[in-house]
């Protein structure tokens, strides 16, 4: 089994209210064993090194360079959860030097390979970042009909307010994989966001054809974040001041019974 993955697919985002809005764009993303990053290190892609894709440890988790793995498992078991499976970080590499990730997900296993918590890691373009550890209630495992709910802490767009709560849902199957977010505010639903694509081997023909096809995906993420920033504030959506950052840099959510 590979322990470096590329993921090509589409983000879907659609708004509600009040007005809508929908885009989908073609993105690419990695999805990386954190036990085994530098077995990952080739032509096309490197770690803590210049590759035309590569992935900064100080870009994630402590912020301070030093490895994930140790410090993912130790929020694990600071939340009482199983620390001793495999942990694989999905996440927007770097291109030419340049990355902006939305968001990344942590994928952490227990020694069964059982999926029993995700992080997902929340960046902003302020360059604040937020980690919300979801986990199935009872020790549970994650599966696609799992419903983790955490409140919304950070701030992420000017034309939503810090308020209300995510909801996300996992769905894996051979070679695809789906993440679903939908962002519910005191009326109801508001947004509905989906990162879906086909899995594959992180090898240096799809390194590379991947990189040929979107030779400009960090930039490509940031306009169009502006961009649709733009046809929001043209369709008189309320805009929303900034409140501080949450203190706390990780908060836990929780599992939504049916």
């Amino acid at each position: 089994m590979s322990g470096a993955y590329l993921l090509t697919g589409q983000v879907m985002h659609r708004r509600l209210r009040p007005a809508a809005n929908r885009f989908v764009y073609p993105v690419f993303c990695l999805r990386l064993k954190l036990s085994a990053l530098e077995e990952a290190n080739g032509f096309w892609f490197g770690v803590d090194r210049w590759r035309p894709l590569s992935l900064r440890m100080r870009d994630y988790g402590p912020r301070d360079g030093s490895p994930l793995l140790p410090w993912a498992r130790a929020r694990l078991a600071e939340a009482g959860l199983p620390a001793d499976g495999e942990i694989w970080l999905q996440t927007f590499p770097r291109v030419f030097g340049y990355a902006f990730n939305p968001v990344s997900f942590w994928y952490c296993h227990d020694a069964a390979g059982r999926l029993i918590a995700v992080l997902a890691e929340v960046n902003n373009t302020f360059g604040e970042h937020h980690g919300y550890l979801l986990s199935p209630s009872q020790g549970g495992e994650i599966s696609a009909s799992s419903q983790l709910a955490c409140r919304k802490l950070l701030h992420v767009s000017p034309f939503c307010r810090v308020e209300g709560h995510y909801r996300f849902r996992f769905a894996e199957q051979p070679g695809r994989a789906l993440v679903r977010i939908d962002y519910h505010d005191a009326a109801g639903a508001l947004l509905h966001t989906s990162i879906a694509g086909r899995l594959r081997a992180l090898t240096a023909p799809a390194a590379a054809a991947a990189l040929l096809r979107q030779p400009l995906l960090t930039l490509g993420v940031i306009a169009r974040i502006h961009w649709q920033a733009l046809k929001l504030w043209l369709k008189r959506v309320p805009i929303f001041h900034k409140p501080h950052p949450p203190a706390a840099a990780l908060s836990r959510g929780q599992e939504l019974k049916p």
